[in-house]
């Protein structure tokens, strides 16, 4: 279920990045072309998701660490 959940997340925030991309950038003066919303929208949401699983590995080697560390190993 946490692959449905991550998906699921990963969809609705890729949504949320194009529509509010498609609002703000006229406040700025910037075009707001829904071809170019798709696809900063899919930059930042690879980044996001290298950044998560970076992250999540990151604190994953501190906890073995830790885990062993608390063993006596």
């Amino acid at each position: 279920m946490s692959l449905v959940e991550a998906a699921t997340n990963v969809v609705v925030g890729y949504g949320i990045a194009v529509a509010t991309q498609l609002v703000v950038f006229p406040w700025f003066g910037l075009p707001a072309r829904v071809s170019d919303a798709l696809a900063i929208g899919a930059v930042f949401t690879g980044l996001s998701l290298a950044r998560g699983y970076a992250l999540r590995r990151v604190f994953e080697a501190l906890r073995v660490r830790q885990t062993r560390r608390a063993a006596g190993g």
